[in-house]
């Protein structure tokens, strides 16, 4: 194991977002959190949150710079650095842009996304559709119905905004929506409906459909999403789903896994997904070739159930940041996944408090850091919810 410390402190909780963000900055100096007052509910439309940045070098002091009525506790409210948010070093980003931040709000009864500076807190503009995944760039968006995403899997979407589209199962003029990070100009790309006719099988009749987990190719041409779709207006809120792929504009579709169960994933470059899945009526970890969707199990024995899987930052993308589930002890396990060497090293073993569940669930969201040599992660085991940083050995 190794040693890990606590970043943030109560009384406030904390969470950094999703598993497949960083939340360092581009100096290392800084680090991206959402602070609440609870931890023990999902949050409702007059939950607010509040914004800041963990200053590493100045006794890891939070500093606020705005606050958010659009957030969950599984995913945060999408908050990205914006300028190169996959840079590993400053000399990537001009000066002027390095601190700038991107995340979802609620204005009225829409979603927006707000850019901001994260050191001033001075708002630089508002987008008029909220976000879900940066390019490597920062200057595009791919997004969704925070609304359709909140009713159909509580946890993942946004309180607050009623679905135009909640009696619709298909819907024509809603799915997938691509933005200007500079403009805000935006379109449709992907409908939901065109989802649903592609490979349609028996159980999409009368399904609700919905997309979910939308990610950036590292060079920025294509994005993969998850297509998923409830099987019938009033069954149980069980789901299945397809791993899928796009260009930026919606066309060059690909249908990775289409064995009706997929879960976590993150790319490993350009032409390869790695996620959860089922292909060839097996249960693994697959690496997926885009677009042909052939398929290979990776770490059968290290990596054996599904976990938040992330790979790292150099240039090979050696080693894989995965966390569990919790244990019949209530214990998660965070470790690390070397691919040369077929090893697998535990960072630590963590108590989860079996009340928070659900949709406040404390999942660990193993992120890297930009230079590889940290990951930070969420936790309860000390009796908040706060964010912990552990070293990953060279």
């Amino acid at each position: 194991m190794t040693p890990i410390r606590a970043v943030t402190t109560g009384p406030g909780h904390h969470t950094a977002g999703y598993y497949d963000k960083t939340p360092w900055d581009v100096t290392g100096r800084y680090l991206l959190a959402l602070r609440a007052q609870f931890c023990d509910r999902a949050p409702t439309a007059d939950d607010v949150a509040v914004l800041g940045v963990v200053d590493l070098h100045d006794g890891e002091r939070f500093l606020p710079f705005a606050e958010t009525r659009a957030w969950n506790w599984q995913q945060g409210c999408m908050l990205h650095w914006l300028s190169a948010p996959l840079a590993h070093s400053p000399a990537d980003v001009p000066a002027p842009q390095r601190h700038l931040v991107i995340y979802n709000d609620r204005d009225g009864d829409r979603f927006v996304a707000v850019v901001v500076d994260a050191l001033s807190g001075r708002e630089v503009r508002r987008l008029p559709r909220p976000v879900y995944g940066l390019s490597p760039d920062g200057r595009q968006a791919v997004t969704l119905n925070f609304s359709r995403l909140h009713r159909e899997r509580p946890g993942y979407g946004y309180a607050g905004v009623p679905d135009p589209w909640a009696d619709v199962l298909e819907p024509e003029d809603d799915g997938i929506w691509w933005m200007d990070t500079q403009t805000g100009d935006h379109r449709l790309i992907v409908p939901t409906a065109l989802l649903a006719r592609t490979a349609r099988r028996p159980p999409m009749e009368g399904a609700v459909h919905r997309f979910n987990h939308l990610q950036w190719a590292p060079d920025g041409r294509r994005f993969a999403f998850l297509h998923r779709w409830r099987p019938h207006q009033g069954a149980p809120r069980g789901h299945l789903t397809r791993l899928c792929t796009a260009a930026p504009d919606g066309s060059n579709l690909a249908i990775l896994a289409d064995e009706e169960r997929v879960s976590h994933y993150d790319w490993r470059d350009a032409t390869h997904v790695l996620a959860w899945a089922r292909s060839r009526g097996t249960e693994s970890f697959f690496l997926f070739q885009d677009p042909s969707g052939a398929a290979e199990i990776v770490g059968p024995d290290a990596m054996p159930r599904d976990g938040h899987c992330s790979y790292s930052p150099d240039p090979a993308r050696r080693l894989i940041a995965n966390d569990t589930y919790p244990d019949a002890e209530h214990h998660r396990t965070l470790y690390v996944f070397d691919t040369q060497t077929d090893r697998r090293t535990d960072l630590c073993r963590v108590y989860s408090p079996p009340q928070l569940a659900n949709d406040f669930r404390v999942d660990l969201h193993p992120r890297w850091s930009r230079d590889g040599t940290q990951v930070c992660f969420d936790s309860a085991h000390e009796g908040s919810r706060q964010l912990y940083l552990a070293e990953v050995p060279a």
